[in-house]
């Protein structure tokens, strides 16, 4: 092939990849899509019409026209947050700066005329950038690889926010488990208090057995107001989430957490699975590989940093038409480009750097809450297995012997407040699980100690001022 032919095929493929920006704004939600459905089940949209927005809404009426599940708020979030379409917007300013930059640059024109002594002259002048042209390739690769970076870290932007979601999803269900727990003792707290006052007017009762009954009630009164607090505090904090507001705000969650796993999940291989799948470790590799690029592009103009090639026509009122070219070419007599090189070395050897320290925080991550998702694991089964039925024995015998009239009225509501204590403490253990099964999940596919964290490749475009 001859060496025209070999520079027409390379001019074709640049301008193949000069696709408009929402071809490749189309291209990123694709990935990020594809990644959100492998990673949670559920794909996201960015919603630019309104054709988009009432879809959306429609699914979300769908969506809360029966109680919530953990996987129905993870879509409710991508349908409904837009916190969240802000996120996909970003995929969006990287589409369009990578169609700018798949471009070759402009050519300038100028236009002078001038008259002097009654002579008239008129210059007319095209230019173009010749260095900007001759690295345009490299440039748009850049680009490129900046773009996919920004793939990533939308897409870990999203999968964190169905991991906050999940955990709020966990916490309000299990705060309005546990109000209605409380709700049914003050009911029953509320009967022994009337029985008492029965009692004590017919003369079978005590004044201080009495006022022990009407201070258990009282103080679960109180301690439903509190449960009741938390339990709607927790579900706006939810709904905040979910981006809903108004009318949408009764939605309903179910009666109770999830039942605990028949057997925890084996914990062989999470390590090696997190470093090939995690989202920031993939996004740290573009930005080194990234890096990478620009450092060779900084070696290959290092020497010259500016270089203009311009083509002259000047015509002179009864003077022949003047026609030539010009250059200009900055001479590096005080600056030889070392100074960017050694920039662009030291941003790249710290792209590796933050590349490692990624990697093994991740593998720490992992571990640590896998130790978490186990202790959580085994917690939660020993309270609903082992204290809670006990509790529940207790609170039958010591019932028996309180009509057997061998136990006293305090007695017996010590015990109820224990066993009060105990359905409480074992419905927060399960939240507890839940919630570090959401960690232990998330953990393996992205870093969740960042939830919210800006989706923009730093050290990349750091990298991007030495060309």
């Amino acid at each position: 092939m001859s060496n025209v032919s070999k520079a027409a095929g390379a001019l074709a493929a640049l301008l193949l990849l000069s696709a408009c920006a929402g071809e490749i704004t189309e291209r990123g939600l694709a990935d990020v899509s594809a990644v959100t459905e492998e990673k949670v089940g559920r794909k996201v949209d960015w919603q630019r019409d309104d054709a988009a927005r009432e879809a959306a809404r429609a699914r979300v009426r769908a969506l809360l026209a029966r109680p919530v599940d953990a996987d129905a708020a993870v879509e409710l979030a991508f349908l409904n947050s837009r916190g969240l379409q802000a996120d996909l917007a970003e995929i969006g300013i990287a589409a369009a700066d990578l169609a700018a930059a798949s471009r070759p640059p402009n050519p300038g024109f100028s236009f002078a005329r001038t008259t002097a002594g009654g002579v008239r002259e008129i210059e007319r002048t095209l230019t173009g950038d010749v260095l900007g042209l001759l690295t345009w390739p490299i440039a748009a690769k850049i680009e490129e690889r900046r773009f996919e970076q920004a793939t990533w870290a939308v897409a870990g932007d999203v999968l964190r926010k169905a991991a906050e979601t999940r955990r709020a999803w966990f916490r309000a269900v299990a705060a309005a488990q546990v109000a209605d727990y409380v709700a049914q003792a003050k009911e029953a707290a509320e009967a022994q208090a009337e029985l008492a006052r029965r009692m004590a007017r017919a003369g079978n009762f005590s004044a201080l057995d009495q006022a022990r009954e009407q201070a258990f009630y009282a103080e679960t009164t109180a301690a439903l107001a509190r449960a009741r607090l938390m339990a709607d505090g927790e579900k706006l904090r939810l709904a905040r989430l979910l981006g809903l507001w108004g009318e949408d705000l009764g939605f309903k969650l179910p009666p109770r957490l999830p039942d605990l796993p028949e057997q925890p999940m084996p914990g062989g291989e999470l390590e090696q699975k997190a470093i090939a799948e995690r989202l920031d470790i993939r996004r740290a590799q573009k930005e080194v590989a990234g890096l990478a690029d620009s450092l060779g592009l900084t070696h290959i103009t290092r020497f010259v940093n500016l270089l203009e090639a311009s083509y002259l026509r000047n015509k002179e009122e009864g003077s022949p038409r003047e026609t030539g070219y010009e250059i200009h070419i900055e001479v590096p007599i005080f600056d030889f480009g070392s100074a960017r090189v050694a920039k662009a070395e030291a941003v790249y050897q710290q792209g590796v750097d933050r590349l490692a320290e990624i990697a093994i925080g991740a593998r720490t991550e992992v571990r640590e809450t896998y130790a978490g998702y186990r202790t959580a694991l085994d917690l939660a089964r020993h309270w609903r297995q082992e204290i809670v039925p006990v509790r529940q024995r207790i609170s039958e015998e010591m019932l028996l012997r309180y009509n057997g009239m061998l136990v006293s009225v305090f007695e017996l509501l010590s015990d109820s407040r224990d066993q009060i204590a105990a359905v409480i403490s074992a419905i927060e253990a399960q939240r507890d699980f839940w919630l570090a099964e959401t960690d232990l999940r998330f953990a393996l596919i992205t870093d969740t100690a960042t939830i919210g964290a800006p989706a923009s490749p730093r050290l990349a475009a750091r990298a991007g001022g030495g060309h």
